[in-house]
């Protein structure tokens, strides 16, 4: 059994983290860790969890844990992961990986010098209609890939009131960092390696009380394959439903296109067109995919998912068991945080293209 430690007692971690490992059966979280003395007692009580700390160093040498969950800001992923590592600690740590590249690619050395299992927890790679997608590419169904259209759109910075993701003056705030670094990995796992981009972002709304970090960008990217893409996201939509925002991607290639629809509500849709063809085909999810997930409601679907079937943090720690390597890895979040970078250069020097 490995001893998992959490640190960060958000929302995130609340809805994420436990409920996917209640029930593991190769791994236990036996200790949390908050900056809110009540509110970490109340959520290792709430769980189960037999111990709780406010200093994270403590939790890291305290010699009960063997692996750590880094939910927490942006900007404390690089100290706490990196005193994790000394440690000799597996780590499963969120998007993106660090403020920097040269974090990023430090964090990434320090683990493979230790020889311990990394995760960044890029979840949107996980949902049924994004796996049963890069399955359609890799049979081939569009042929040679031409472009791509990705977009996402949410309304976290509609809302009065204070929030770290709309300061500029937080590291790591701002769309691009947020939802950016999702399609960042999306876009390389479908086509492949990104050699260079030109980014456009923008703080359209201005907040009260401090600087508004941006709310909307829009990357064109150059892949190695020849194909280009354009990647969106954004923070001012005002989507229609509960969950507050939608997906939409398009695929075209020489033999056929692709579109996928999730308004992260009701609709969960792959449909396509092949070349020579006049007519749309709905492409359903195969159940080797579902394995048993409820389809009603998107979010039923990613409880399901994150909490039954073999991905995310759950397959981190069945990797750590079974001696295998674990992926997406710090080597893959540090590429992404270089192509974060590479995209804010661009921004910042007027919509520049930058070789990455």
């Amino acid at each position: 059994m490995i001893n998992v430690g959490i640190v960060g007692t958000s929302w995130w971690a609340d809805e994420m983290y436990l409920p996917a490992l209640k029930n593991h059966p190769e791994a236990k979280v036996v200790a949390v860790c908050g900056r809110d003395p009540l509110r970490t007692q109340q959520f290792a009580e709430k769980w189960g969890v037999p111990d709780f700390y406010h200093d994270y160093q403590a939790l890291i040498t305290s010699g009960k844990i063997e692996a750590l969950i880094v939910a927490t800001l942006n900007e404390t992923h690089y100290p706490i992961t990196m005193a994790a590592l000394d440690a000799g600690l597996h780590v499963l740590c969120e998007k993106p990986l660090a403020i920097t590249y040269a974090q990023a690619q430090e964090m990434t050395e320090k683990a493979a010098a230790a020889g311990v299992n990394t995760m960044v927890a890029f979840t949107h790679r996980y949902m049924p209609t994004t796996r049963y997608l890069r399955q359609l590419l890799d049979s081939g169904y569009i042929g040679k890939p031409y472009t791509l259209n990705m977009r996402y759109y949410s309304g976290g910075a509609r809302k009065p009131g204070y929030k770290w993701k709309n300061d500029k003056s937080r590291p790591g705030a701002g769309v691009l960092y947020d939802l950016g670094s999702h399609w960042l990995h999306l876009a390389r796992w479908f086509y492949g390696e990104i050699t260079g981009l030109t980014c456009y972002m923008d703080a359209i709304l201005t907040h009260e009380g401090h600087e508004s970090a941006d709310d909307m960008a829009t990357m064109t990217v150059k892949f190695a394959n020849g194909a280009m893409g354009i990647l969106t996201v954004g923070r001012l939509g005002w989507e229609g439903n509960k969950p507050g925002q939608t997906q939409q991607m398009d695929f075209h290639g020489s033999d056929g296109t692709l579109y996928l629809t999730l308004d992260w509500d009701t609709v969960q849709q792959i449909r396509g067109v092949k070349d020579g063809s006049m007519g749309v085909e709905a492409l359903p999810v195969p159940e080797s995919i579902w394995q048993g997930a409820r389809q009603d409601t998107v979010m039923n679907t990613r409880d399901d998912v994150f909490y039954t079937q073999h991905v995310m943090a759950r397959e981190f720690f069945s990797d750590i068991a079974a001696g295998r390597p674990s992926y997406p890895d710090f080597a893959e979040g540090a590429r992404v945080q270089q192509l974060i970078e590479a995209a804010v250069h661009s921004a910042v020097n007027g919509c520049c293209w930058v070789r990455v």
